[in-house]
């Protein structure tokens, strides 16, 4: 896209935001011939008042158009737009299965195929990469709707229904990180259902977290920490005839109900929680991620640390961060460790150290930007930051601070 000439970065753009050119230049106030014009490289946009205007017009990020790195600029993550969203929002309404009872049902992809944008899907997520994930959401909804439309009377149909189920909790799971929390609970709830009718119960339990989550994010605490606690004693395993996958799902449900119970202040239901996912987590033998739960012993310590800072004990979430095994926690997902050290940057600034608190933020950067920079709460805590140094902030902070476009 950078190597392309500005004419046909406008063209991707309209494109991309579904505008007819017509359409675009009535929105311009321009016409239909010279829009056509520019596009084609026939006419040249040599004014930067016009480019800004086009920018505006499409919605995003003027160095896009310039053929610059955005990255340098404040909201340079392109993290997810409004146009993003609403075609997100728009998958999410689709209701195949009701609709092929009065129309043709669209062409499905096929099951391998589904297979394969899924994992992809999940190895986007467990990297952090989000922007990337709500770009591809449209997409992947459609194709997950289609499919599960498609094969439901067939020796697939079981496995299309995951599929399904999966893309819901991916999408439940990233727009949360991003933000559109509504968003996140409808996807969620769709993605129980759908596990459901695939006769996974783990999957459900799983989607059950996302559920969860979604209601913690709206201030809904309480209501989380009952769906969690509800689901984990429906899954409590049996000694000795436990897989380690259902042990993964009921610790997992377990440290979410830890987390809720953190939220409301209710430390003795949070240190239960807490401990019966220890030895679930002994019982598994080491860290897993079955059905992407990143569940084992070190991701119990991380979730300790994180309920600390949920009850403003920030001096022993440190104390817990600094015990952690190296190796153990190096060996986690990127976006599992990017988090920590959002949770760790806010225990840092809860004892006052913000020069750690700093650190920790620069760390996550590297790890996994988009946790850093399109997270709401890490720019509410990187602000709190950068008002609470003293003098001047380190020339790393500082820059990270002018890409996201925080100020204090």
């Amino acid at each position: 896209m950078d190597e392309l000439p500005i004419g046909r970065r406008v063209s991707y753009w309209r494109n991309r935001r579904k505008m007819s050119q017509q359409v675009f230049a009535d929105r311009l106030g321009k016409s239909k011939s010279w829009v056509d014009k520019v596009e084609r490289g026939v006419r040249r946009l040599d004014k930067f008042s016009v480019v800004y205007e086009i920018a505006d017009v499409l919605q995003l990020d003027v160095q896009l158009l310039l053929g610059k790195d955005p990255e340098r600029r404040p909201d340079s993550m392109n993290c997810i737009d409004q146009i993003e969203v609403a075609e997100i929002r728009s998958a999410l309404e689709r209701y195949d299965q009701i609709s092929a009872f009065f129309y043709a049902a669209p062409e499905p992809p096929p099951i391998a195929e589904m297979r394969k944008a899924a994992l992809h899907a999940w190895q986007t997520w467990e990297h952090g990469r989000y922007g990337v994930l709500a770009r591809a959401l449209p997409k992947l909804l459609r194709d997950a709707q289609a499919a599960d439309t498609a094969y439901a009377h067939s020796d697939d149909s079981r496995e299309a229904a995951h599929l399904l189920g999966q893309v819901y909790q991916l999408a439940s799971s990233v727009l949360r990180k991003l933000g559109e929390l509504d968003l996140s609970w409808l996807a969620a709830d769709r993605s129980i259902a759908v596990s459901q009718r695939a006769g996974d119960q783990l999957l459900a339990g799983v989607a059950t977290t996302r559920v969860a989550n979604a209601l913690r994010a709206l201030g809904r605490h309480r209501a989380a920490l009952e769906v969690n606690v509800n689901i984990a004693n429906r899954l409590c395993p049996t000694p000795g005839e436990t897989a380690d996958d259902q042990l993964s799902v009921y610790g997992f449900l377990l440290l979410q109900g830890a987390m809720a119970a953190s939220c409301i202040g209710d430390s003795a239901t949070m240190r239960d929680l807490l401990t019966a996912a220890q030895d679930a987590a002994a019982g598994l033998g080491g860290d897993k991620n079955h059905y992407w739960t990143s569940f084992g012993p070190t991701n119990v310590l991380v979730h300790r640390a994180a309920a600390a800072v949920e009850l403003g004990e920030g001096g022993l979430a440190i104390a817990i961060h600094d015990g952690l095994d190296p190796a153990a926690f190096n060996a986690m997902l990127p976006e599992r460790r990017a988090h920590h050290y959002l949770d760790m940057a806010r225990g840092f600034a809860q004892v006052g150290d913000v020069e750690r608190a700093g650190e920790m933020l620069l760390e996550g950067d590297l790890l996994a930007p988009a946790e850093i920079r399109c997270r709401p709460i890490a720019h509410e805590v990187l602000s709190d930051v950068l008002r609470r140094t003293r003098g001047t902030p380190t020339a790393a902070l500082a820059e990270l601070a002018e890409q996201m476009g925080v100020g204090v």
